[in-house]
């Protein structure tokens, strides 16, 4: 027999980047079970308050560069200051312009990095250090969002945001097998293509649509395609799964 996996209802999930896109999409859903949702994000306090206001009073913005030297303690404390903390999903992400490797700045090469990868393992430390305290909980679970692009690779457009996650499906295998003893799991959803903002940041406002016309299923995720895949690796009928990446591509392989 296999040990239940208890969903406890009121507890605390944290979201990196939860003001647009897939991050809000997925503060919406942790929200409507039931969690107290702390959701970040870097500078748009309009759009923090709109979340608040559509999802209501148990969301919790918190403006924070996840780069910034204190923001897995403040983070993680500020989570913990509304109740016991047993999700994390580290969705901030950037790309920079869009472009081949050699037009590439070191700025844009740093930055991408601290956001995509050093932040995610920053937050996944913290984490799993606190949860290191105390009693062994099964319904603990971290989701790292990926990209299709750490298979692609991305050639001609961002090899530097592939590159930056390859590396978080590398650490979500490894602090899978992990943190295993802890009763935590930990599992990546890697979306393809998905109407979202982040085309625009990247130059290409138009590239949601115009990628997603060469996918078998000929159209662009939406955000809440890919937020109910994580949603799904937060509960009990997950519980079994870790160290599993797993693709929403709309058939792209």
């Amino acid at each position: 027999m296999h040990a239940t996996v208890r969903e406890a209802l009121g507890t605390v999930a944290v979201v990196t980047g939860g003001s647009r896109g897939i991050g809000r999409a997925v503060v919406e859903r942790l929200s409507r079970r039931g969690h107290v949702v702390v959701f970040t994000y870097s500078d748009d306090d309009e759009a923090a308050r709109a979340v608040r206001r559509d999802v209501g009073s148990s969301v919790v913005p918190l403006r924070c560069d996840v780069t910034a030297p204190d923001a897995p303690t403040r983070i993680l404390d500020a989570a913990q200051a509304h109740g016991e903390v047993t999700i994390l999903v580290n969705n901030a992400g950037v790309t920079g312009p869009i472009g081949p490797l050699a037009t590439v700045s070191d700025e844009t090469i740093r930055r991408v990095l601290e956001v995509n990868l050093t932040a995610t393992l920053r937050l996944c430390r913290e984490a799993v250090t606190r949860w290191q305290v105390g009693d062994i909980r099964s319904d603990r679970s971290i989701v790292n969002i990926s990209s299709v692009a750490a298979r692609t690779g991305a050639p001609g457009e961002y090899i530097w945001y592939a590159a930056s996650k390859a590396g978080v499906e590398t650490l979500t295998v490894g602090l899978a097998k992990e943190i295993a003893p802890l009763g935590a799991r930990v599992n990546a959803v890697s979306p393809g293509t998905t109407d979202t903002a982040i085309h625009a940041r990247a130059g290409r406002p138009g590239r949601a649509a115009d990628v997603g016309m060469r996918t078998p299923m000929g159209r662009a995720a939406a955000p809440d395609e890919i937020a109910a895949a994580v949603d799904w690796l937060t509960t009990a009928d997950a519980s079994y799964v870790t160290g599993s990446v797993i693709s929403v591509s709309g058939g792209m392989p």
